[in-house]
C-alpha cells in the first residue's frame, strides 16, 4: 500500500472506527487531511460526551478548522468509515470541504437519503473504498449490543 494513499487514510479512519467500538460508541471514525497530512481525527463520542452532535465528522470538522485556524476546509479530504448523516452533511457543506470519501454506504440515515445536494456542489464524493471491513465492524457492534 503506496503510504499516502486514499487507502492509508482511510485505513486511519478504521483505527478511529475501531477505538470507538472498543468505548461501546457506534464504530465510525474519521480524518481529515490537508497537503497529505492528517490535521485531524476523531470517532463518535455520542455516549462518552452524552452529545447527539459527538459524531465522527463533526469533531473532526471543529479539528480541522482549530488546526488551520479558518472554517473553510475546501483544500482537505475527509475520510469517514460510514456516509455521513444529513447533521454531517449539512456541516461539511458549510466547512466548504473539497472531497468526502465514505466507506459504507448508510442507506437509511446516510444524507443521501434525504438530499443528494446536502453537501456543496464543488464537494467532490467517493464511495466504497475500504466498505467491508467498515461494514463488519459496525454489524460486529450491533450484534454485541443485542446479546
Amino acid at each position: 500500500m503506496e503510504l499516502y494513499s486514499d487507502e492509508y487514510f482511510m485505513n486511519e479512519a478504521l483505527k478511529q472506527a475501531q477505538m470507538a467500538f472498543e468505548e461501546g460508541e457506534i464504530p465510525v471514525g474519521a480524518v481529515i487531511v490537508s497537503k497529505n497530512r492528517i490535521i485531524a481525527k476523531a470517532y463518535n463520542q455520542t455516549e462518552r460526551l452524552n452529545d447527539v452532535t459527538a459524531h465522527a465528522e463533526m469533531i473532526a470538522i471543529t479539528s480541522a478548522a482549530n488546526f488551520l485556524g479558518g472554517k473553510y476546509l475546501n483544500d482537505c479530504r475527509l475520510y469517514v468509515t460510514l456516509e455521513p448523516c444529513t447533521m454531517c452533511g449539512g456541516a461539511l457543506f458549510w466547512s466548504q470541504i473539497g472531497e468526502v470519501f465514505f466507506a459504507a454506504a448508510d442507506p437509511k440515515r446516510g444524507f443521501r437519503q434525504n438530499n443528494s445536494k446536502t453537501l456543496h456542489p464543488k464537494t467532490k464524493i467517493h464511495e466504497g473504498l475500504l466498505a467491508v471491513p467498515s461494514e463488519e465492524l459496525i454489524h460486529r457492534f450491533f450484534e454485541k449490543l443485542r446479546e
